[in-house]
């Protein structure tokens, strides 16, 4: 196998990633929504926290978008 093949299956594999946080930000909203209609109450005092694990569950997405570029241009 040549060494540009093994970059760009190195760079593909590194964006499964991508697909990962697109799954976590989407069961982090529904989890949330379900409990916030269960008791609409308490849905005031965990938004702070839905709105960060979703910066850290899109900042992960973004670091293996950064990986596979690197893969890509840099390596």
């Amino acid at each position: 196998m040549e060494a540009e093949a093994a970059k760009f299956i190195g760079a593909g594999l590194a964006t499964i990633g991508l697909a990962g946080a697109g799954i976590g930000v989407g069961n982090l909203f529904g989890q949330f929504l379900s409990g916030a209609l269960r008791n609409p109450s308490a849905a005031d005092g965990q938004f702070a926290r839905l709105i960060f694990g979703f910066a850290v569950t899109e900042a992960l997405g973004i670091f293996s978008l950064l990986v596979a570029l690197l893969l890509l241009f840099v390596v």
